[in-house]
């Protein structure tokens, strides 16, 4: 009943602050911002797990979402500022038509508040208790932070560089993966998921990083960006020679 009682309550906490990142998205017109709410949302989610169900584990758990949620939301900020908003979200902007506002709120705030409610399940059910599992999901989360905020720093700096205008970034950690940074998020949540695990009672907050994993392998995360660069001659010769996800030499 306290799962069901959690899970309830985060349901809400999530609507009422994704709505409000609507209302927000109306005022600067623009649905990009979607992508800065989304790190503050698990921070958000975490903060009131821990009010509400304070241990140490879950402290821990709260300081690392943290860690990786303010910075996903200021790279995202910075990556964004004075630019036009995001293509993805253009197109939708010219697709939806007359249709925008309402789709805009029901298929990218509502809808990714759906998938952060599921992403969310390690911060909402866990239970008490420390193993060797725990230390394992530090371990791995470390891993997968280092290689997000790594390859979004490598490309940062590679696009700040006019030289490499039309260039295709295979350099550091982008030439072991094409979607290092996304293969670090994914790695992240798998972390977050080992340090959540107790028992087979919480064993069903598996369906957090299954969410992530699956979404970024075949929704909105590498099919959208390989599908923006298809027939371009230096990405493919970049497909040909680099591993999609799971980095490799």
């Amino acid at each position: 009943m306290d799962i069901l009682n959690n899970l309830s309550a985060v349901a809400f906490l999530i609507f009422g602050y994704m709505t409000a990142w609507f209302v927000i998205s109306l005022i600067k017109k623009r649905n990009d911002i979607a992508d800065i709410a989304w790190g503050m949302g698990f921070i958000l989610i975490s903060a009131y797990n821990l009010y509400t169900n304070f241990d140490t584990r879950i402290l821990l758990i709260s300081l690392l979402v943290f860690i990786w949620g303010s910075r996903l939301a200021i790279h995202i900020y910075h990556r964004n500022k004075n630019k036009k908003e995001d293509f993805r979200y253009l197109q939708w902007r010219h697709d939806w038509g007359k249709y925008f506002y309402l789709r805009s709120y029901l298929q990218v705030y509502l809808l990714q508040g759906f998938f952060m409610w599921l992403i969310a399940f390690p911060l909402t059910i866990h239970s008490s208790g420390f193993n060797l599992l725990n230390l394992l999901g530090i371990l791995v989360w470390v891993f997968g932070f280092y290689y997000e905020s790594t390859a979004d720093a490598q490309l940062a700096a590679f696009l700040k560089d006019p030289k490499n205008k039309g260039k295709i970034m295979d350099r550091g950690l982008w030439a072991t993966s094409r979607h290092p940074n996304y293969f670090g998020e994914v790695t992240m949540w798998w972390g977050i998921w080992l340090l959540s695990f107790s028992n087979l009672d919480s064993f069903i907050s598996i369906i957090g990083p299954l969410t992530i994993t699956f979404l970024i392998l075949k929704v909105s995360g590498v099919p959208l960006l390989e599908k923006k660069y298809q027939g371009n001659p230096l990405y493919e010769a970049y497909k040909k020679k680099t591993s999609i996800f799971i980095p490799r030499p």
